[in-house]
């Protein structure tokens, strides 16, 4: 599903994806169908030297401008001998156990990614670390500025252990879900899942209205119905909390343990534990403490919110588009920050040339002034972010020439300069201020994860305070 979402948003910005796999479900083939994927299967063993060579051919022959590897079989040897055949790498990660690393990107997008798992690693190898990057599909980007009231008690229950569930967790939360009498419930099953006729038959059995639903696509449709969701701690442990909705996790798998364990003590979630060992007894005292809590779940809900923004794939897509290039700035880039500086209507007076050079100068001479300018393929300046260190904060300003405005541009500026500045500057706040007449400003910080922190007065006229936050 991380995979679908990272194809989606490459898509939308004009790209084509193909899907390299030597192992499928035909409902993920079918679903990947439906996307407008194409889908290559490979006869080999996964992650063995045979299948880094299929790959590299497949990719070369489609001339791909990255390959993107997801998968607990891929080791070392495999990223090297990608790049050896001239490929850029994105490696998608999970435990840090695939060192030494050597592919261009490596993702963990998980709350406990942390760059010591990483020190086995090339000097070209940049980390894109923690739940900024979760990677959520397409459906969900209309609810990300949503909220939703948390009712007195939780009635609407859904559940759903993802595409398979060996274990069938689904049955034994279904049986103590239904010892309770004033309960909605709606259970989403995987076409993956071998136990579906068994839950069929305890739905049947149930008597009392249970929406039983398979293969689902647009899950969050369900999130906003639901007060609750009991689910698997994998993909949906990061839609729940973009959608704001309490959750109780069940771990599926052992790369799930961590994820649980990390939404808990953060009071995003509650941890079942892992799904061999969950016991009845407890899983009920824990959900039954839960229906009838409205302060518990409302915290659970916005912590979770914190967490994930639902920006990751557009934040990952920024840095494999390979458009914007982004450089620090140079004295030559004076001339074209003169005329942004002067196209935007921002100034009832132009900026003199010498006013602005002055200003300039002094900017790129000032250690606590970082500047970034943005190229595009050909080389030229599309525009300018400068961020003002104040302390473990910074104040952002930027500039986009005309050519460039409503395309995107500004969204993936900010995600790479905001990273950098994270990354290399000790930053913990940036601060931005948008003029209230200034609608197109407003709409790129809202698309791009600040939050709104109240109205100030710059230069005598009234401007929206935005503010972004490493820790969250």
């Amino acid at each position: 599903m991380r995979c679908l979402a990272l194809a989606q948003a490459w898509r939308d910005a004009g790209g084509n994806v193909t899907f390299a796999m030597a192992e499928a479900t035909p409902s993920i083939e079918a679903r990947l169908r439906i996307e407008g994927v194409k889908v290559a299967r490979l006869s080999v063993s996964p992650g063995c030297a045979e299948d880094s060579a299929r790959t590299s051919e497949l990719a070369l022959g489609k001339k791909a401008a990255w390959v993107v590897v997801d998968g607990y079989q891929f080791n070392s040897a495999y990223q090297s001998a990608l790049r050896a055949a001239g490929l850029k790498v994105m490696f998608v990660d999970d435990h840090g156990d695939a060192s030494p690393y050597s592919a261009d990107l490596v993702l963990n997008q998980n709350v406990h990614a942390d760059e010591g798992l990483y020190h086995d690693r090339a000097a070209h190898t940049r980390l894109l670390l923690g739940p900024r990057y979760i990677l959520l599909r397409r459906e969900f980007a209309f609810w990300r500025k949503r909220r939703f009231g948390i009712t007195s008690r939780a009635r609407r229950i859904l559940v759903t252990m993802g595409g398979s569930d060996p274990d069938n967790v689904t049955e034994q939360i279904l049986e103590i879900l239904l010892a309770e009498p004033d309960l909605e419930l709606t259970v989403v099953v995987g076409g993956s899942n071998p136990h579906l006729a068994n839950i069929e038959q305890q739905v049947e059995k149930a008597n009392r209205p249970i929406r039983l639903l398979k293969d689902i696509s647009d899950m969050p449709a369900l999130m906003v119905w639901a007060d609750l969701v009991v689910a698997g701690a994998g993909t949906t442990s990061w839609e729940m909390c973009m959608m704001g909705l309490p959750a109780a996790l069940c771990v599926l798998a052992p790369n799930q343990e961590r994820i649980a364990r990390e939404l808990a003590q953060r009071g995003a979630a509650v941890n079942l534990g892992p799904a061999g060992k969950l016991a009845a007894d407890k899983t009920r005292k824990v959900l039954c403490d839960l229906l009838p809590s409205q302060a518990k779940r409302a915290k659970m809900s916005a912590r979770g919110r914190e967490i994930v923004d639902g920006y990751g794939a557009e934040r990952v897509l920024a840095f494999l588009w390979g458009e914007p290039v982004l450089r620090r700035t140079i004295e030559s880039d004076c001339r074209s920050s003169w005329d942004w500086a002067n196209d935007g209507g921002e100034h009832s007076v132009p900026i003199t040339w010498e006013r602005h050079m002055q200003w300039f100068r002094a900017r790129l001479a000032d250690p606590k002034s970082i500047l970034y300018t943005a190229l595009n393929r050909q080389g030229d300046p599309m525009g300018m972010v400068r961020y003002q260190l104040d302390g473990t904060r910074a104040i952002l300003s930027i500039n986009l020439g005309t050519a460039f405005r409503g395309r995107g541009n500004g969204r993936k500026l900010l995600f790479l300069t905001t990273e950098e500045l994270f990354q290399n500057f000790g930053v913990t706040a940036i601060e931005g201020f948008v003029r209230l007449s200034n609608q197109p400003s407003i709409g790129l910080f809202e698309q791009t994860g600040f939050r709104k922190a109240g109205v100030t007065t710059v230069h005598g006229k009234e401007a929206i305070r935005y503010v972004l936050d490493r820790s969250a």
